[in-house]
């Protein structure tokens, strides 16, 4: 039996919200996530990260299941009030990580953070993986810090 080769999709500085949001849209179960820094702008609604963070919101109100790491304790007050269960991993080790697991089925790694400087100036790029062994391992480890 041939491997199974895994479907892999680029994601290139400014794209990632544009081609994130829509897979966060058809989320049906569970979305993991583990990101260094992840910020919230109330003020500006319209802005790439805020549209990020509200297809999160609408996922949580059709009991979309997300849990989420991350190292900022002002942003899990917030994940935390919208209704993400979100933590920090207590180590020291450094949580680095940038990777979001939509459904079991879904993995979106790569360097982009959750930050206007990240979806807007910096020069960010991050894969979007459809292969179910790889997706595996890493919600293995996501579980693991969880």
């Amino acid at each position: 039996m041939a491997p199974t080769i895994p479907k892999v999709q680029t994601i290139i500085g400014s794209e990632f919200p544009r081609k994130v949001i829509p897979l966060i849209n058809e989320a049906k179960l569970s979305i993991e996530i583990i990101v260094f820094d992840w910020r919230w702008y109330p003020q500006n609604p319209g802005g790439s990260v805020q549209l990020f963070n509200q297809s999160l919101v609408r996922a949580v109100r059709r009991k979309v299941k997300i849990r989420a790491i991350t190292n900022n304790n002002e942003i899990i007050s917030t994940l935390t009030n919208v209704g993400i269960h979100a933590k920090k991993v207590i180590s020291k080790k450094l949580v680095h990580s940038k990777m979001m697991i939509i459904d079991n089925r879904i993995l979106i790694m790569g360097s982009h953070n959750y930050t206007q400087s990240a979806f807007q100036m910096n020069l960010e790029t991050s894969l979007i993986i459809e292969n179910q062994s790889t997706v595996e391992r890493f919600l293995t480890f996501f579980n693991n810090l969880f």
